[in-house]
Formats: structure tokens, C-alpha cells, sequence
């Protein structure tokens, strides 16, 4: 597998001075943000859709650097009561696709979006609760009426320029589980696929090596971030897991995002690389760097020292022993 970043984190630079940082940190893939959360300070998307000769300037300065693009990167809510934002993101997602497809680049990653509780609602609902039966009366219209209907027509459109969609399962939003991925990929394209981030894993109880499984056997993760997650035991026992303090309160959540091998040991990390080899993920392991308790400098070297240290590289050889 091959190390990469999510280049987010280095918004303070322009493109080449990124792309030579993450050079010489020794990686060979970068994550570039296309819209949405994210943002695109490292893609002027709109120009680079109208020009092939900006194009593929765009694409030289990364290969003469000896990099690739992993995957464009436009998380938002495309089914947001917000009509705006919804079309933002949307947007922002569409044009995604379509530079990628132009670019070749195999993957677009983003949220699946979560929907009100009816069509004049004004905020996002995210029910996770079957009773009071309210709640399960909701999460039905969501998937049926928004979600579903939305990723067959958008998972069709990707599949048709040959991109695959990377979801991130992350709380908050209708697809964060291995469960409710494989769901929705089932009601519409084998283009829907995961953006595999253990970090939301761990703080909704689940197993990484074990989501990677399930994932892997069905040939469903498209792309994976790298980012640790830091349980607090004494914290989760006052506020339990969807703990809703703001991420600064450090002393007192729940839960934190952390650099990789701050809040898991090397071990669990070494077994996921290997589960995802054995599972017949040979890709990107692209980290994303959201820790509160290092500058972005050092969280991104101990990332990338402690993947460096374990991390799968070359083909398997053939098995001289038997």
C-alpha cells in the first residue's frame, strides 16, 4: 500500500509548496479537497474543468514530484433541509466527478448526507433511536424518499465516468456504519463504496479490523483514511459515546481525535494494514490529521512514522516455505 495525506491540513501553503512538503515527508499520494467542508484551496476546480492544457499542468506538477492524486475530496450534506448548502454540495460533488473522471483519478470521497424530518424541515435530523417510533418513522422517509433516491441517480452518473465514491462512515450522517454502507449499496450501485476512517469506528463501538472485513468481502472500500481516536473511559462514563461537547474540551469529552498511534497502539493499527492486504485493499492509506494536542507539523510526522513503521509496501511473495 502506498502512504498519502489528506492536504487539507495544509491550507496555509500553495499547491507546489504542498506537493513538495509532502514529497519530502517520503509519501507518494495526496488527497486533494475539491469543495464542501474540505474546501479547494489546493483546486481551482471550475478552471481546471475548462482547460485541458491547465489540466494537465495541474497533473505534472504532481507527477514530476513522483506523487499521484489518490482521490478528490468534496464532504458536504447534498441532502441538506438548507436548500443552498444542499446545491453546494451537490456541486461540489458533481464537478468533483467529472475532473476526476478527466484526471484520471479513481476516487471522489464525501459524506452520503443526512435529510430533515420532512420536506419542510429546516435543520438535518439524525435519528439513532428506534423508540419513540417517531424516530423510526423518519429514518424510513429519509432512506426512502432522499437518500436512495439521490445516490442511484448520482452513484449511476459516477459509475458512468468510471469513478468510484468513496462514503465516509461518519456519525452524523445516514451511512456511517459497515451496515448502513452496504445497505445503501445494495438499493443502488457498486460505485458506492467506502471511505474507511477508523477514528469514527472506534467512538461508535466498532471494531476496525472487523469493519474491514466485512467491507473487504464485499470488495466496498475505496479509499482509507488514517486517524486515531483516543477513548476516555472516565468521560464516556459521564457522557457516553455521542458525546456533544465541542472538540476543544479536551479534559472533558469523550472521546478526541488523535495522530495515528496516539490513542491505539502500533499493534491495532499493524493489524488493520494487514487485514486490509488481506482483505484485498492494496491502495491509498491517506492520513488526515485532526488532533488537538499537536501543531499539524508534529502530528503529521508521528503519522507518517508510525505508518512509515508498519505499513505493508510490496506484493506478497510466493510462498517459498511450502
Amino acid at each position: 500500500m502506498k502512504l498519502g495525506v489528506f492536504t487539507v491540513l495544509f491550507a496555509n501553503k500553495n499547491f507546489e509548496e504542498m506537493l513538495d512538503y509532502v514529497k519530502n515527508a517520503g509519501l507518494t499520494m495526496v488527497e486533494i479537497g475539491t469543495g464542501g467542508y474540505p474546501g479547494s484551496n489546493h483546486c481551482p476546480i471550475d478552471e481546471l474543468l475548462e482547460s485541458e492544457e491547465l489540466r494537465n499542468q495541474y497533473l505534472q506538477k504532481v507527477t514530476e514530484r513522483g506523487l499521484e492524486i489518490s482521490a478528490f475530496s468534496c464532504h458536504g450534506n447534498p441532502l441538506s433541509p438548507d436548500k443552498k448548502f444542499a446545491e453546494e454540495s451537490h456541486q461540489a460533488f458533481v464537478k468533483s466527478v467529472k475532473l476526476a473522471s478527466l484526471m484520471g483519478v479513481p476516487v471522489v470521497n464525501c459524506f452520503s448526507g443526512v435529510a430533515g424530518d420532512h420536506e419542510e424541515a429546516k435543520y438535518p435530523n439524525w435519528p439513532v433511536a428506534p423508540w419513540p417510533n417517531e424516530f423510526g418513522d423518519v429514518l424510513k422517509w429519509q432512506w426512502e424518499e432522499k437518500l436512495i433516491p439521490y445516490w442511484k441517480e448520482w452513484g449511476r452518473f459516477a459509475q458512468d465516468h468510471q469513478v468510484k465514491i468513496g462514503l465516509e462512515l461518519h456519525g452524523g450522517f445516514l451511512v456511517h456504519t459497515p451496515y448502513t454502507l452496504l445497505k445503501l449499496r445494495e438499493e443502488t450501485c457498486e460505485a458506492i463504496g467506502a471511505n474507511l476512517d477508523p477514528s469514527h469506528l472506534w467512538w461508535q463501538g466498532i471494531d476496525p479490523v472487523a469493519a474491514i472485513k466485512i467491507l473487504g468481502k464485499a470488495g466496498a472500500i475505496h479509499h482509507f483514511h488514517a486517524k486515531d481516536t483516543y477513548i476516555d473511559q472516565d468521560n464516556v462514563n459521564m457522557y457516553g459515546l455521542t458525546d456533544m461537547q465541542p472538540y476543544g474540551e479536551v479534559q472533558t469529552r469523550a472521546w478526541t481525535f488523535r495522530s495515528v498511534g496516539c490513542g491505539h497502539s502500533l499493534q491495532e493499527w499493524s493489524d488493520m494494514i494487514s487485514a486490509l492486504r488481506t482483505y484485498g485493499y492494496d491502495y491509498v492509506v491517506s492520513i488526515e490529521h485532526e488532533d488537538p494536542l499537536m501543531s499539524i507539523e508534529e502530528g503529521f510526522a508521528r503519522a507518517v512514522k508510525n505508518l512509515s513503521d508498519i505499513n505493508i509496501k510490496e506484493k506478497p511473495s510466493v510462498m517459498w516455505w511450502v
